[in-house]
């Protein structure tokens, strides 16, 4: 099986300046602003390291819950916070971490358990994975269609 999802950035101006909006394939977001200082201010809005930590958080804690599923478990509630760094390098800038911390309140599993299930979670989770995948590009010239 293979699932393809979409996404489109549409940035109007340069750098600074530009304004930018984020729609995806499922009309969760529809235009959302995004730009400078929604990403480095406080500016409402949304940013890519905001997006990648919800993506993150999300993904993981989908996989705990289908890994406790396998271990007969029905009931219980997790939550996850995930917390994705950028830190300028040089001129530039990296993500450089994604930290997750989940709060599990899930009866009938020992502690020890627990934790071994979450590590091969994290680690096996696609979003996890995603730092090691193959990136492709292709560059179109011209103007994008109209919005």
């Amino acid at each position: 099986m293979i699932i393809t999802r979409t996404a489109t950035a549409r940035y109007q101006g340069m750098g600074k300046a530009g304004q930018g909006s984020l729609t995806t394939q499922s009309g969760v977001l529809d235009r959302q602003k995004f730009g400078f200082n929604t990403r480095m201010g406080d500016e409402p809005g949304t940013n890519p390291e905001e997006l990648i930590a919800a993506a993150h958080a999300g993904c993981f804690t989908m996989a705990v819950s289908f890994a406790l599923a396998g271990e007969g478990i029905t009931e219980g509630t997790l939550e996850t916070t995930a917390k994705v760094t950028l830190e300028q390098e040089g001129a530039g800038f990296t993500i450089t971490r994604s930290d997750l911390s989940l709060i599990a309140d899930v009866p009938g599993i020992e502690d020890q358990r627990l934790r071994e299930l979450a590590e091969q979670a994290e680690k096996n989770c696609p979003v996890s994975k995603l730092l090691k995948a193959e990136i492709s590009l292709t560059v179109n010239a011209g103007a994008p269609a109209a919005a």
